[in-house]
């Protein structure tokens, strides 16, 4: 069962994404500025079932997204954009960068994702007029430096359709030689291609790229 602890006025610590829309659910139908960063696929979902899922914000809410570039390797995302896409006001964009899970209403309440323990999160719901504004402003940095999403898909349609493969031939130890043979393509294309695939995931190495990889469920 998820418990709540209250650290002040202005913040309020819940554990579980259900904790989370039943005691906020009510400013989400309502808002008419809605911001969130997520780093996983998963996170923040209103075209989800059940308890926890975000409530569909109202059809003249202005509701921007920044995603890490990770996630769009999700076997399920064109058909999550479509649900998202409907809404008339919906902006996405996309970075490489690790982002904090965040969620702004009307610039006046903050969600921000904490750990997981046991399979749970924790999160801070935050009230205080300036902590509101310093994670707004963090937000905006990170909006800021994404790319609009439909630049990103142009610019990484085919390392998306190679990267089940490339990371399968990664987690064998393919050498690149081999493994660009066996895709057909060139040594230095097929490196290139990795490059980009360890980009879009955020990740430093080759072995970070197959934790990450792993981490989202594509290998």
């Amino acid at each position: 069962m998820p418990t709540m602890t209250r650290t002040d006025e202005s913040v309020t610590v819940v554990r579980g994404e259900a904790e989370v829309m039943r005691r906020t659910a009510h400013l989400f139908a309502t808002a008419r500025e809605i911001t969130c960063a997520a780093n996983e696929f998963a996170s923040w979902r209103w075209e989800a079932d059940g308890p926890a899922a975000m409530p569909e914000p109202a059809r003249d809410a202005r509701v921007r997204k920044v995603f890490r570039s990770g996630a769009l390797f999700d076997p399920g995302w064109a058909q999550r954009m479509a649900a998202i896409r409907h809404h008339p006001a919906v902006s996405i964009r996309v970075t490489s960068d690790e982002v904090n899970e965040t969620i702004i209403l009307d610039r006046r309440v903050a969600i921000l994702a904490g750990d997981r323990r046991a399979g749970v999160r924790s999160y801070s719901i935050l009230t205080q007029r300036d902590a509101v504004q310093g994670v707004t402003s963090l937000f905006e940095a990170a909006w800021r430096a994404s790319t609009d999403l439909d630049v990103h898909d142009a610019a990484s349609a085919e390392i998306r359709e190679l990267a089940p493969q490339v990371l399968d031939l990664l987690s064998q130890g393919v050498k690149d030689e081999s493994a660009a043979r066996a895709l057909g393509l060139s040594v230095r294309t097929y490196r290139r291609r990795v490059a980009e695939l360890m980009e879009a995931l955020g990740a430093e190495s080759r072995f970070q790229a197959g934790v990450r990889a792993r981490e989202l469920g594509l290998v």
